[in-house]
């Protein structure tokens, strides 16, 4: 059961929150919660309603355990549940929207700049460790890897002697809005690698999400540049465990060239949408359970603070997006060998060096399955597989232990040598 609404925070120029995004999507499937499910009751009572054949079995279960209720006391309670529900959803928004947290991380120096990206020195002062090339997602920003003081990897990786380098897409420019992968790998990760070994010496590649596809890329056609590549829950096989995915992207292409062709890139709020559909019942769930939270606890905090970074993301370049969209989830091009960069082939089985692979085992936005393919491919990869979701291997309250401290060991042993 919900518990009753905390008071709120004394407001102290409280940050404008635009989240969750897109907002109107959400509130519109909340209230469609309401009003879809009492209307479909009729159909479903009688056996007309089950679409996919698989389903049968559990709906008739089901049905047999409310054969016995009343209809209308039924119709009532099912209205109360979904209005219950609804009701916490909005307590949750509201709460999350008024809540004083700000993020205030001092930020390291950036030793290199060009158009909108950055590259972000993390070393501890006084140290100059083995150096390490961090690739993040083009369509989220960077800060995911350095969230708050106790859920920051870049400084765990500080602390523990080695020196991190952060690419910092930013958001696309008058310049990048043009930008192809190419443009992003060869051009401005190639030039801060350049950086990072004017700097530091030869660095490991690592990189997250998305940015595992980048750093993969890259580690591949600057082999000899790279001592290694670690990848945190990277896809690879687009269409595993099933090309579910790629037929929602395909099914939604015209509309996704629309927006192309009006914004020159994939706006934010549309990416936000594309991945609410992964799991659409995901946001209700999380800002309900919120609006139960005290909202001075830490836990409370937690949650705006990487809730605001969900947020926060930035768009897609036209023909970035296209190449990501069509050529990985549609094509599934990597998977199949086919994908280029610089007009190669990225070719995993002849990278060489040593190559870690971090498999979150309840990964909702990457399945498990999908960043296997590339553990496969990578002759030397050792693999991890943790019990943690996408975003919670980096900032879960077992990330340390299960993520952290693992991958700063094995960076050390192979920046050694």
């Amino acid at each position: 059961m919900d518990r009753p609404p905390q008071q709120p925070l004394p407001r102290r120029d409280l940050p404008h929150r635009l989240g969750p995004r897109p907002l109107q999507l959400h509130l519109l499937a909340q209230a469609s919660t309401l009003f879809s499910s009492r209307a479909a009751l009729p159909s479903w009572k009688s056996g007309s309603f089950v679409w996919k054949p698989h389903l049968q079995s559990a709906a008739e279960q089901l049905r047999s355990q409310i054969d016995g209720v009343d209809a209308e006391v039924f119709a009532r309670a099912l209205t109360v549940e979904a209005r219950r529900r609804i009701d916490g959803f909005l307590r949750g928004v509201e709460a999350y929207r008024r809540h004083p947290y700000q993020r205030d991380l001092p930020a390291p120096p950036a030793v290199w700049e060009e158009g909108t990206t950055r590259l972000i020195d993390y070393a501890s002062a006084g140290t100059a460790g083995g150096p390490v090339l961090v690739v993040p997602s083009l369509v989220n920003r960077a800060y995911i890897l350095d969230l708050a003081t106790k859920r920051s990897f870049l400084r765990y990786l500080a602390a523990k002697g080695l020196r991190p380098f952060l690419v910092d897409w930013g958001a696309p420019g008058a310049a990048e809005k043009g930008f192809s992968l190419d443009d992003y790998v060869v051009g401005r990760l190639g030039r801060a690698l350049d950086q990072v070994l004017r700097l530091g010496g030869r660095p490991v590649v690592l990189g997250y999400c998305m940015g595992g596809l980048l750093a993969t890329g890259l580690a591949g056609l600057r082999q000899p540049d790279v001592k290694g590549l670690v990848t945190l829950a990277t896809p690879w096989d687009f269409h595993a465990p099933t090309p579910l995915q790629g037929r929602l992207v395909a099914a939604m292409r015209q509309p996704l060239e629309d927006a192309l062709a009006v914004h020159g890139e994939i706006p934010v709020d549309l990416l936000q949408a594309l991945f609410a559909m992964v799991d659409p019942g995901a946001i209700e769930r999380k800002f309900r359970a919120f609006s139960a939270l005290n909202a001075r606890s830490a836990r409370a905090r937690d949650f705006v603070a990487l809730e605001d970074w969900v947020n926060d993301g930035v768009p897609l370049p036209g023909p970035t997006a296209r190449q990501c969209l069509f050529g990985w989830y549609v094509d599934n091009q990597p998977a199949k060998g086919v994908w280029r960069l610089g007009g190669e082939l990225v070719r995993p089985r002849a990278f060489e060096k040593p190559a870690l692979t971090i498999v979150p085992a309840k990964d909702r936005i990457v399945p498990p399955q999908s960043a296997l393919a590339l553990a496969d491919l990578l002759p030397h990869a050792r693999r991890r597989i943790v019990d943690s979701g996408h975003i919670g291997m980096l900032t879960g309250a077992r990330a340390k232990t299960e993520v952290y401290a693992y991958v700063a060991k094995w960076l050390s042993l192979v920046l050694r040598h």
